[in-house]
This record gives C-alpha cells, structure tokens and sequence, in this order.
C-alpha cells in the first residue's frame, strides 16, 4: 500500500537558517557551548530595541481596550502558545487583575503545554472557531507566532478582526507575507538560532521580552502600580504579605510598624493603605477617591489635595 506523505511546509525565516557562529558547537566544551548561546542571547535585547514604537502601539490598544470594559487575548502555538500562557497566568499575582482582563489562547489547549499536539498549529479553523466564539467588538487580540504564517494564529487574528477586535502580530520573520488587516505589525529579526530551527531560543526570548514588557507597560497605563512598586498586587502568602509592608514603607518612608497598622485599617487593600499615608485622609475617603480614580493612586491623591485645597 502506498504511504501518503504529511503535508510539508518549507518555512523561509532567518530562524531556520544554519548559524555559522555555532556550526562547531557539537564539538565544543561544556563552557564553549554555553558561551555561543550567551552570545547568541545577547543579540536579542537589541533586536527587540527596534521595535519598541510598534509594540507601544500594541500597549495603547490594549490599555484602551480594558479601560474601555474590555479585554486583551494572546494567541500561539508551541513555544510562542506557552509563553502567552505564562505571562497571562502571571498578571494576576503580580497586579491583582480580574482573570478575564488577559485570555490566552493556545494552539491544542491545556494538554499542549507539556505535550506537542500533533498538527495543532496547522489548524486555522480551529483558531478561528477558538476567536469567533471567544473575542467581542473592542477587544485587542496579539498573536506570537516565530515563523509569521502559523495558520491556527492567522486564522484566530482574521476571526478576530472580522469580530471587531484590533489585532497585532508579534513575529520572528521579516520576510513573512504581513496577515491583511492588522493594525499593529511587531516583527523582531533574530536571525539564526544557535541550533538551526529551534525558536525557543532567540525567537522565544524575543517574545518572553515582549510580553513582559507590553503586560508591564499596559499595567503601568492602567494605573496597576505607583512609582515603579506593584501595588496593585495580591498577597497570597506571607512573603508577598511582608513585600506589601515594605511597599508601603518605600513609598512614604514611614515606620513598617505604622504601615502594618494602616494595612489592617484598610483591610488588607494596599492602594487604600497608601493613599491614607500620603495624604492623611482616613480610609473611607482614600478608598472613595481610588474608586473615583480606576485605582490610580496619583489621580486619587491629587484629586484628595484638590478636595483639601
């Protein structure tokens, strides 16, 4: 009987060219090999610099996207599906928000976290019914995709648009016919991976930046942090317990004793604590002020000063 061969896609992408730094790197020491991926990684960084005006793009969609009742949604497949996965699990630790502001969607669902699924890339219309179903009009979807054609991300992004969502393409390849309707096109060149084709390397740390970095920023924009400290963030054990006091006391230099007691005055709400430190007002007006605010701790202390004035 005759075998029917898979389909075979030959993908064109600097990320699938042979490096020639590290074409002896099965002959190197231990250090050596080390060493030619260190050099490799520090390439990355750079690369990412590039592209920061269009990744500030992304931050403003979705920024507007949350203040506006709605939510942000990360599509991927493999490395890119996994690390979307992770960066959305993250947030809500981190800032404390609700579990429906960022949606990560990940090409053969929970089960392809730890095992490759077999064709679940290739499937668009699995990432468009994932979408269709999922995204409502003022959404911001992202996809990540190294190769720039992964067909279960194109898919989700044109279900996406037709849905009335904006939409943007984090990609590890510039020579990637650019997806028809996108608002946002964030392409990071790499180049050749250190082993030939294994885009968890450069490719995947180019996009752990990016999703830290656009998360971070879209939180900063939202008012989830004061000054550079996270005060936005839960404290589900006693380390990030003890981390709320030392926020507290950095940012108004008062005694831990004193920021421990207004902790517990405010019930346990950090931002309300804060407000009540900086400004004086009890923990009922601080808390009327951050509502009145979204949760911006500098709009509700200018608004208190305001009201004092």
């Amino acid at each position: 009987m005759m075998t029917v061969p898979r389909q075979v896609v030959h993908v064109d992408s600097p990320t699938e060219q042979r490096n020639p730094r590290t074409t002896d790197i099965d002959t190197m020491s231990t250090q050596a090999i080390l060493a030619a991926i260190n050099t490799e990684d520090r390439l990355v960084p750079d690369a990412v610099r590039k592209v920061l005006p269009e990744l500030a793009e992304a931050v403003d969609h979705a920024t507007e996207a949350i203040r506006t009742g709605h939510r942000v949604h990360y599509v991927g497949a493999g490395t890119s599906g996994r690390l979307a996965v992770l960066d959305a699990a993250e947030l809500a630790p981190t800032f404390n928000v609700p579990p429906d502001w960022f949606i990560a969607h990940h090409a053969g669902g929970e089960r392809a976290l730890r095992h490759a699924v077999e064709n679940a890339e290739d499937d668009a219309r699995t990432g468009a019914a994932e979408l269709s179903s999922s995204v409502s009009p003022g959404d911001f979807v992202l996809g990540l995709t190294a190769s720039g054609r992964t067909p279960y991300v194109l898919g989700a992004l044109l279900a996406a648009q037709r849905r009335g969502a904006r939409t943007a393409l984090v990609s590890g390849n510039p020579g990637a016919v650019t997806p028809p309707g996108l608002d946002v096109e964030i392409t990071v060149d790499t180049g050749p991976e250190a082993i030939a084709g294994s885009t968890r390397m450069k490719a995947g740390t180019a996009q752990k930046i990016i999703l830290t970095a656009f998360s971070t920023a879209t939180m900063v924009k939202l008012g989830r942090t004061y000054s550079n400290l996270m005060v936005s963030m839960r404290a589900t054990n006693a380390k990030l317990r003890g981390r709320t006091v030392r926020i507290l006391h950095e940012a108004t230099g008062m005694d831990p004793e004193v920021c421990a007691e207004a902790l517990n005055e405010a019930g346990g709400d950090l931002k309300v604590a804060l407000v009540h430190l900086l400004s004086g007002v009890d923990v009922e007006v601080a808390d009327e002020a951050l509502a009145a605010s979204d949760g911006h701790v500098r709009k509700a202390l200018e608004s208190v000063r305001m009201r004092a004035s």
